[in-house]
Parts: structure tokens; sequence; C-alpha cells
């Protein structure tokens, strides 16, 4: 029982000698320590300073090195790209999927009009649609011999078009002609309720995607440079729209619709025989839709006013309703002047610059 306790009052010994030979250490440490005052702060300052600097330029040095090399990458790939998809518009005439999205964030030309740019994008449109119909519909192969020319052609057709495009919009700013929303809801409304489009919402987009592989946007984009068109075409046309005028201003005063006919209509098919155009049913296709709408709102005997129909003018007239709901009617046409006049002279002072060919 002696031994243990002996040995434990050695170790208690031995911890407190340790502690007394360790107190000179700390004594002479804490008088090594420099007594900072007023006058020494400016020198402790900046020894601690100089101290911390051999620690951050190693890492600022990093850092810069890391910006450099990552804005040295982005460079490059930003010139890869640009010079691959160069040479996929360019070069290739590419119209895949990839090149269509990106046509429709970077705005590469197609051509040069006056001081205007057109659109890559806006070639790429017509032709994908034109292309989507004849594949999924006609079935036509494009890698065919017969299907490669077609394609040529169409999309000579399609450079054709949006050049075109560009100077009708051209002409319709400087007379001030524009194309409204209500203008492209109401031909859509039209369309609709004569089921050429589908009769709801689900349809009407199963329609436009298999058909032409587009959107409801996409759509009425279409719609709306023909109606810019149809639009110009009535502006600069003013005396077509005095002919209609006083046609119907004579029909209003009683004159028999067949005699205005005769006299005013610009349909050398009909005119003679009083503006006739036979029975006519609500799903009748050699009509435009905007006729047939027109004409299913009058009751026998009575004419409609003059309506738009896009690249004319149209008086109607229920002669007789049918016993199937079916309408035999008659019109008096009004064919607005081709505006191809007014656009070559255009053409002629700002000649077009084309990128690709074919």
């Amino acid at each position: 029982m002696k031994k243990p306790k002996l040995k434990k009052i050695k170790n208690i010994r031995s911890r407190i000698r340790e502690r007394k030979e360790s107190l000179p250490a700390i004594a002479g440490g804490r008088k090594s320590v420099p007594r900072i005052t007023n006058e020494t702060i400016a020198a402790h300052r900046e020894e601690v300073i100089s101290g911390a600097r051999k620690h951050i330029y190693p890492l600022r040095h990093t850092a810069n090195r890391i910006i450099f090399i990552t804005s040295s990458l982005l460079v490059v790939g930003v010139i890869a790209f640009f010079s691959y998809c160069t040479l996929a518009l360019y070069r290739f005439k590419s119209t895949s999927e990839f090149t269509y999205r990106v046509t429709q964030v970077i705005p590469f030309p197609i051509a040069r009009v006056g001081g205007s740019y057109v659109s890559y994008e806006s070639y790429l449109f017509e032709i994908r649609h034109y292309v989507h119909y004849y594949e999924q519909q006609q079935k036509v192969d494009f890698n065919s011999p017969e299907g490669k020319q077609q394609l040529k052609l169409f999309k000579k057709q399609a450079i054709d078009k949006v050049i075109n495009d560009a100077y009708i919009k051209k002409l319709a700013a400087k007379q001030h002609v524009t194309v409204t929303s209500q203008q492209i809801d109401d031909q859509i409304k039209i369309l609709r309720a004569q089921n050429r489009l589908g009769g709801s919402d689900k349809v009407f987009e199963d329609v436009l995607r298999d058909y032409w592989g587009w959107s409801v946007k996409d759509f009425r984009r279409s719609l709306s440079d023909s109606i810019l068109t149809q639009n110009l075409a009535e502006s600069l046309d003013t005396a077509t729209t005095t002919k209609a005028t006083a046609a119907e201003a004579k029909l209003n005063s009683g004159t028999d619709f067949a005699a205005v006919a005769k006299e005013y209509s610009d349909d050398t098919a009909t005119k003679d025989n009083g503006g006739d155009i036979g029975v006519v049913d609500s799903s009748k296709r050699d009509l435009t839709a905007q006729t047939v709408s027109a004409l299913y709102k009058l009751k026998p005997g009575q004419y409609s006013p003059i309506i738009n129909i896009g690249y004319s003018l149209e008086i109607l007239k229920n002669i007789e309703t049918m016993s199937d709901g079916k309408i035999h009617g008659a019109h008096i046409l009004f064919n607005f002047k081709d505006i191809t006049p007014q656009l070559n002279d255009m053409k002629d002072k700002q000649k077009a610059r084309v990128y690709v060919t074919f």
C-alpha cells in the first residue's frame, strides 16, 4: 500500500519541478515582445503588412492567371462558334434546326436591301415550312435527284420572297401602312369558323404543326406579312376603292345588282350574268374565307357592304338560301392594281445584294 502512494507523490513533485523550470522561459518570452508606442506604431504596422504581402501576392498572381486563361478560352470558343456558323450558313447553306435557332438569336444577314439587312432567319423560316410540308404531307424525298432539284428551286423562291418582303416593308413604312393584331385575329377567326384550320385550339395547333411545322406565333407572323401586302395594295390603289364606293352608291339608290355587276365588276367570268357565282356552301375552298363568311351573314335578297378579301374588294348578294343550307350567291369584284411597278421602281433605286447563291 505504501509503494503506490510513494509513486504518486513522486509524480506530483516531478510536475512541480517541470513547471518551475518553464517559468523563466515564459518570463523571457514576455520580455522579448517589443513595446508598441505612438512613435513605433507605424513601423510595427508596416512590419505586419509586409508579412501579409508574402501570402497575398502569390494568391493575386494565381487569380490573374485564372482570369487570363478563362478569358482566352472564352474568346477562342466564340471565334470557333462564329466560324462554324458562318461556314454552315454561307458555304454549306445549312437549314438544320441548330442553325435556325442560332439565326433567331444572332442576326446573320442573307441579303442587303438599300441600307437595311435581310435576316438569314427570315429565309430559313420560309424554306423550313416548305420542306416540312412536302416531306410530311407529300412524302417528297429531298435526298433523291428530283428532290434535290426541287429543294434548290424552293430555296431560290424563298430568297426571292424574303427580299421582296423587305421591299414591301420599306414601301409600307413610306406609305404609313401597318397591320393590327385585330386584323390578324379576325382572319384567324374566319378561317377557324369555317373549320379550315380546325375548330378547337388543340386541332388548330396540331394542323399548323403537322402541315407546316409552325406554332401559332409562326402562323400569325406569316399572316401579318400577307395582310401587310394586301393593306399596301389598297393604300396605293385609291382608284379601285373609289370605284367600289360608286358601285355601292348605285346599289343603295335602287339600281339592280345584276346591272351594277355588269357595269363595274372586274370578274370577266361572271359580270355578264349578273355576277352569279353559283351555289356556295360553308366548306367551299375556291372562294376566300372572307367571301364565304360575308355571304352566310346575308338573308335572301340582301347584299353586303364592301368587304376586303385581300387583293380585291367585293360586294356580295344572297340570291337564295337553299333547303340544304347552301346559298346561291352573286358578287361584284374590284381588283386592286398590282403593286409590282412600285416595287420594281424601288428595286431599281435600291439594289439588293444577296450573300448566298444556289
